[in-house]
């Protein structure tokens, strides 16, 4: 049974390395294509707006519906349909057909099928490895998430936009596209299992019609309050997401200003971010098993604080870089935990549905953050002294999780610890 479920995992991890490259390659074209058709400051914004919208509008409902139907098949449906939009973008661009207003509608579109395949991708996890290998499995994810989106489809998406403009949508399209067939390798059905309790039944004691889709959405934001170590999980995801956005959105105003770097060493600079985000991912297990996982998530929480409150004491860009490398090491181990946990403790029944609710509101904190941290650089006139806010209040936060968990943390280390709960 393991080789099977190892054998699956490759599968789901090879189907998301072409999905997250694809957004990679993306998130750099879109962009650019904005660039040659406008100059509107407030329109280029707009499109970044525009790609998180579908978060917020679609990201509980995508939760949803995965849990009425196969995940699997789910994922095939949003890869083809982002393949498609992807290349008709790229068909218009091609023949000089594109304006603005439809490079907002592709990004729309892209991003509410992007609302149920990454979703689906981070449900599917605990249905194809065993629980005690969820940690492992989730720093794969990380790490692909990594490896497709800043090594890879960044450099590609601004690389082949130079040669000709169409050229990225093509890749992007291709990707998505070859992300769909290699789902068709993930053998067996992947219906959610119905949660007891958590939807509703009909008096005859056995499941009635499927409840509407409102009335099953309901009843997952009642299973989410109802259960107070979940709801510190999202609350904790929530708020180190918006406390880090508040100088992540800096950053590039920190390396060319304060730290006097050229435009092609802040790539540098990034790129080195990148390599943090690894060693996260690839030490994160190894962590967890030594130390457990409250101590490593507060630990997490207080070393990403660190690097960013000494990043704002520092004008050296080498210390500056590693000190990056440092925050980017520390949330992707506090996500790889935290993604491990929701798995362990949400009912696959409701999975999706909490998941939604998850992504939601962790991506609707970035452009709250984003908008706050501008404040306060505009306030105190300094992107470094952002960054210090923001990691003194990272670290405030790292407090906070020790209360918040304190009367959890058996229940939060021992989750997944017995293996007669294994699914399948």
């Amino acid at each position: 049974m393991s080789g099977k479920r190892d054998n699956r995992l490759n599968w789901l991890l090879s189907s998301s390395t072409l999905s997250q490259l694809g957004d990679g390659i993306g998130k750099v074209a879109f962009p650019l294509l904005a660039a040659t058709l406008t100059r509107d400051p407030l329109l280029i914004a707009g499109l970044a707006a525009t790609q998180f919208l579908p978060w917020l509008l679609f990201g509980v409902l995508a939760g949803t519906v995965l849990d009425r139907v196969d995940r699997k098949k789910a994922m095939i449906i949003a890869n083809v349909t982002r393949a498609l939009v992807v290349g008709l973008t790229a068909g218009f661009v091609y023949v000089d057909a594109i304006s603005i207003w439809t490079v907002y509608a592709a990004a729309l579109l892209i991003g509410a099928a992007e609302t149920v395949a990454d979703t689906a991708s981070n449900v599917l996890i605990p249905a194809v490895v065993p629980r005690k290998k969820l940690e492992g499995a989730n720093s794969k994810l990380q790490s692909v998430e990594i490896v497709g989106q800043t090594f890879a489809g960044g450099p590609v998406g601004s690389l082949t936009f130079a040669l000709f403009a169409a050229f990225p949508f093509l890749l992007n399209s291709i990707a998505y596209g070859i992300a769909a067939v290699l789902l068709l390798g993930l053998l067996g059905s992947y219906h959610p299992q119905r949660a007891a309790g958590a939807d509703q039944h009909d008096g005859s004691g056995q499941d009635g019609p499927r409840a509407r889709l409102r009335s099953e959405l309901g009843n997952g934001m009642r299973w989410l309050l109802g259960s107070p170590l979940m709801l510190r999980l999202v609350l904790i995801a929530t708020a180190l997401n918006l406390l880090a956005e508040l100088a992540q959105a800096q950053l590039v105003l920190y390396a060319l200003e304060d730290l006097e770097l050229s435009e092609a060493a802040f790539g540098m600079f990034a790129f080195i971010g990148g390599l943090g985000g690894l060693g996260g991912a690839a030490i994160a297990p190894r962590m967890i098993r030594r130390f457990r996982r409250v101590p490593v998530l507060v630990g997490g929480v207080a070393a990403a604080g660190t690097g960013f409150a000494a990043m704002g004491l520092t004008s050296d860009p080498v210390v500056g870089a590693m000190l990056f490398g440092l925050f980017a090491a520390a949330v992707v181990t506090v996500n790889v935990i935290l993604a491990t946990l929701r798995a362990l403790l949400v009912p696959d029944g409701v999975l999706g549905r909490i998941i939604g609710v998850w992504r939601t509101l962790v991506w609707g904190s970035i452009p709250a953050g984003a908008m706050i941290g501008g404040v306060l650089t505009k306030l105190l006139d300094s992107p470094s002294m952002t960054f210090v806010v923001s990691g003194c209040s990272q670290l405030l936060l790292a407090a906070a999780v020790v209360l918040m968990l304190r009367r959890f943390r058996p229940e939060v280390d021992a989750a997944g610890t017995d293996p007669s709960a294994d699914r399948a």
